[in-house]
């Protein structure tokens, strides 16, 4: 018996040196010790023999059967460390290859100039507002000194939802929403930046949706040189340290005086040029004292209270800033347009 068990131990070894795959190796399992195995058979067999002969046998029968066992064991491990090293073969990287390059995006030019504006403004000391863009007559019209009535909503070319409802023809209304939510009346100073619309046809210089930041402040003692000293901090920090403003009267319905604001040219430092019209000055927005009919309606004491409001377009600053000469660039996603303007 135990020269019979010492012949299957040998005779496992010359077989597992012909196994090729798990799959052989599954069956030369089964087969030694598998249900059907012959160790399966030794172990009925010990019933044949005389008792004081079975703890000898049963033992010698173990011994070998963890003998193929352990073998079997090594033979997987050994067959499952090759396939390793075969895949890791197989996915190697050769890292003295070039990497791949991937195209990776960027902010839009007017998301860039309406984070400068902001940045320029915080450091003032502005909060930034926001506001719905489906806003109510009353909001964008009424309570900014345009009643029904008021020829100057023509000049808005509203696009309305309702009688009562329409898309925002600016970012005022924020302005309005913000005052009333003022219930304190503590001093004020906000930027409202967001998109308006207006019932435009597109061309090279206009679009029927834009951007807007307006800006708001109103305390005791804002004055209109108050108003000219941020003009002109704001219009030097876009556009050059050299650059000078200068005020001209105009007409808004939610100011009084109202004024538009020009910045010397940029391209001939205000000597004239064909992109000022010769005139050295460029018109870049509008602004002036906020009407006390503004303030009446919004709850505050015009004796008390007084302050300035001012709003530029976003497309416009970016046109002067960087020689865009067509607006409708900043919406159609051509990506060779937007790659230009990558980290400014």
């Amino acid at each position: 018996m135990e020269q019979k068990l010492k012949g299957l131990v040998e005779e496992l070894e010359a077989k597992l040196s012909q196994v090729k795959n798990a799959n052989d190796l599954n069956l030369l399992k089964a087969e030694y010790l598998g249900k059907k195995s012959v160790f399966n058979d030794l172990m009925k067999q010990l019933k044949d023999i005389p008792n004081e002969e079975k703890p000898l046998m049963g033992k010698l029968i173990n011994e070998a059967k963890q003998q193929i066992a352990a073998k079997l064991d090594d033979a997987k491990m050994e067959m499952d460390r090759k396939l390793v090293e075969e895949k890791l073969k197989s996915e190697a990287i050769d890292v003295t290859l070039p990497g791949k390059s991937s195209n990776v995006g960027s902010k839009h030019l007017l998301s860039q100039v309406i984070e400068e504006v902001e940045d320029i403004f915080v450091g003032l000391g502005y909060t930034v507002k926001e506001g719905p863009e489906v806003e109510s007559d009353k909001y964008n019209f009424e309570m900014l000194n345009l009643p029904k009535d008021h020829p100057a909503r023509d000049m808005q070319d509203s696009l309305y939802i309702s009688e009562e409802t329409l898309l925002r023809t600016h970012t005022s209304p924020v302005q309005v929403r913000s005052l009333l939510e003022n219930t304190n009346q503590e001093p004020m100073k906000i930027i409202c930046p967001g998109k308006v619309y207006r019932k435009d046809d597109d061309d090279q210089t206009h679009s029927h949706q834009f951007t807007q930041v307006e800006g708001l402040v109103v305390d005791a003692n804002a004055t209109l040189a108050d108003l000219k000293g941020t003009l002109l901090f704001v219009a030097q920090k876009l556009f050059g340290e050299e650059r000078k403003i200068r005020l001209r009267p105009s007409y808004f319905p939610f100011t009084e005086p109202s004024v538009e604001v020009d910045v010397s040219c940029y391209k001939c430092g205000g000597s004239g040029c064909s992109m000022c019209g010769y005139t050295g000055w460029i018109e870049i927005l509008g602004a002036g004292m906020v009407n006390n009919n503004v303030l009446r309606d919004a709850g505050y004491d015009p004796d008390k209270f007084q302050g300035f409001a001012l709003g530029m377009g976003i497309e416009r600053i970016a046109i002067l800033k960087y020689g865009v000469d067509d607006i409708r660039a900043f919406y159609t996603n051509d990506l060779r347009f937007n790659k230009q303007f990558r980290g400014k």
